[in-house]
């Protein structure tokens, strides 16, 4: 199937509530361009360079979202147009996409990164420090990010029991978190192969990139 067809069947089974991010890493503008024309304006990256470079040649009116690990010396090259930060483990990150936020007079959304896996190679922080971090007054002083929402990626594995066990966690931390941080409203959880599952645990946001543009070529 095309990337039309692809896209197209994805949304026509989502729910209204779930934000759809079309993960474009490694693909060409073209196939990029495929979906912007069918209607998709919310494209996600995970290297910061290939989307300031996608960016400058794509229309304006699309949504970047940074999905991938966050290297803090690369924030500047995305702090003037990115949408969203999907992958927030720290507050010395946080404190520096307010920096570089500032500089461009911008007010930057980020999604915390917790880590629900298992395995050792993902990312994020506990819930317990998601709250610390929440109540902290140097959080409070951040005027120029916003927290809007949690982000959290399962373990790899055929076991749908616990992905749905690690999705449920998420979910239940952000309803924990909500209530000292009334400003979360979005979780994003789910890929390509599980955002159905994802869903249905809770997820407002799901990351689909090789179920739209097909496998991807990392040569």
């Amino acid at each position: 199937m095309s990337i039309q067809e692809n896209l197209l069947k994805i949304k026509s089974t989502l729910p209204e509530h779930v934000t759809l991010v079309a993960v474009s890493k490694t693909k060409p503008i073209s196939d990029l361009m495929e979906a912007y024309n069918t209607g998709q304006r919310i494209f996600g990256e995970n290297k910061i360079q290939e989307m300031a470079e996608k960016h400058e040649q794509m229309p304006k009116d699309i949504e970047w979202h940074m999905i991938g690990h966050v290297q803090r010396n690369k924030v500047k090259y995305m702090a003037e147009f990115v949408s969203l930060i999907h992958g927030v483990e720290s507050f010395k990150l946080l404190n520096e996409i307010n920096k570089q936020a500032q500089k461009h007079d911008r007010i930057i959304d980020c999604l915390l990164q917790i880590k629900i896996a298992e395995e050792d190679s993902k990312f994020g922080m506990s819930a317990e420090d998601a709250s610390n971090l929440l109540k902290s007054n140097e959080f409070s002083e951040l005027k120029h990010i916003k927290v809007v929402g949690l982000m959290g990626m399962a373990t790899f594995t055929d076991d749908t029991n616990q992905i749905k066990k690690e999705f449920k966690s998420l979910s239940h931390t952000f309803t924990e978190l909500k209530q000292l941080h009334p400003e979360l409203k979005t979780i994003s959880m789910g890929m390509s192969g599980d955002y159905k599952l994802a869903i249905d645990c809770g997820s407002t946001m799901i990351r689909v990139g090789s179920s739209i543009f097909g496998s991807r070529n990392y040569n």
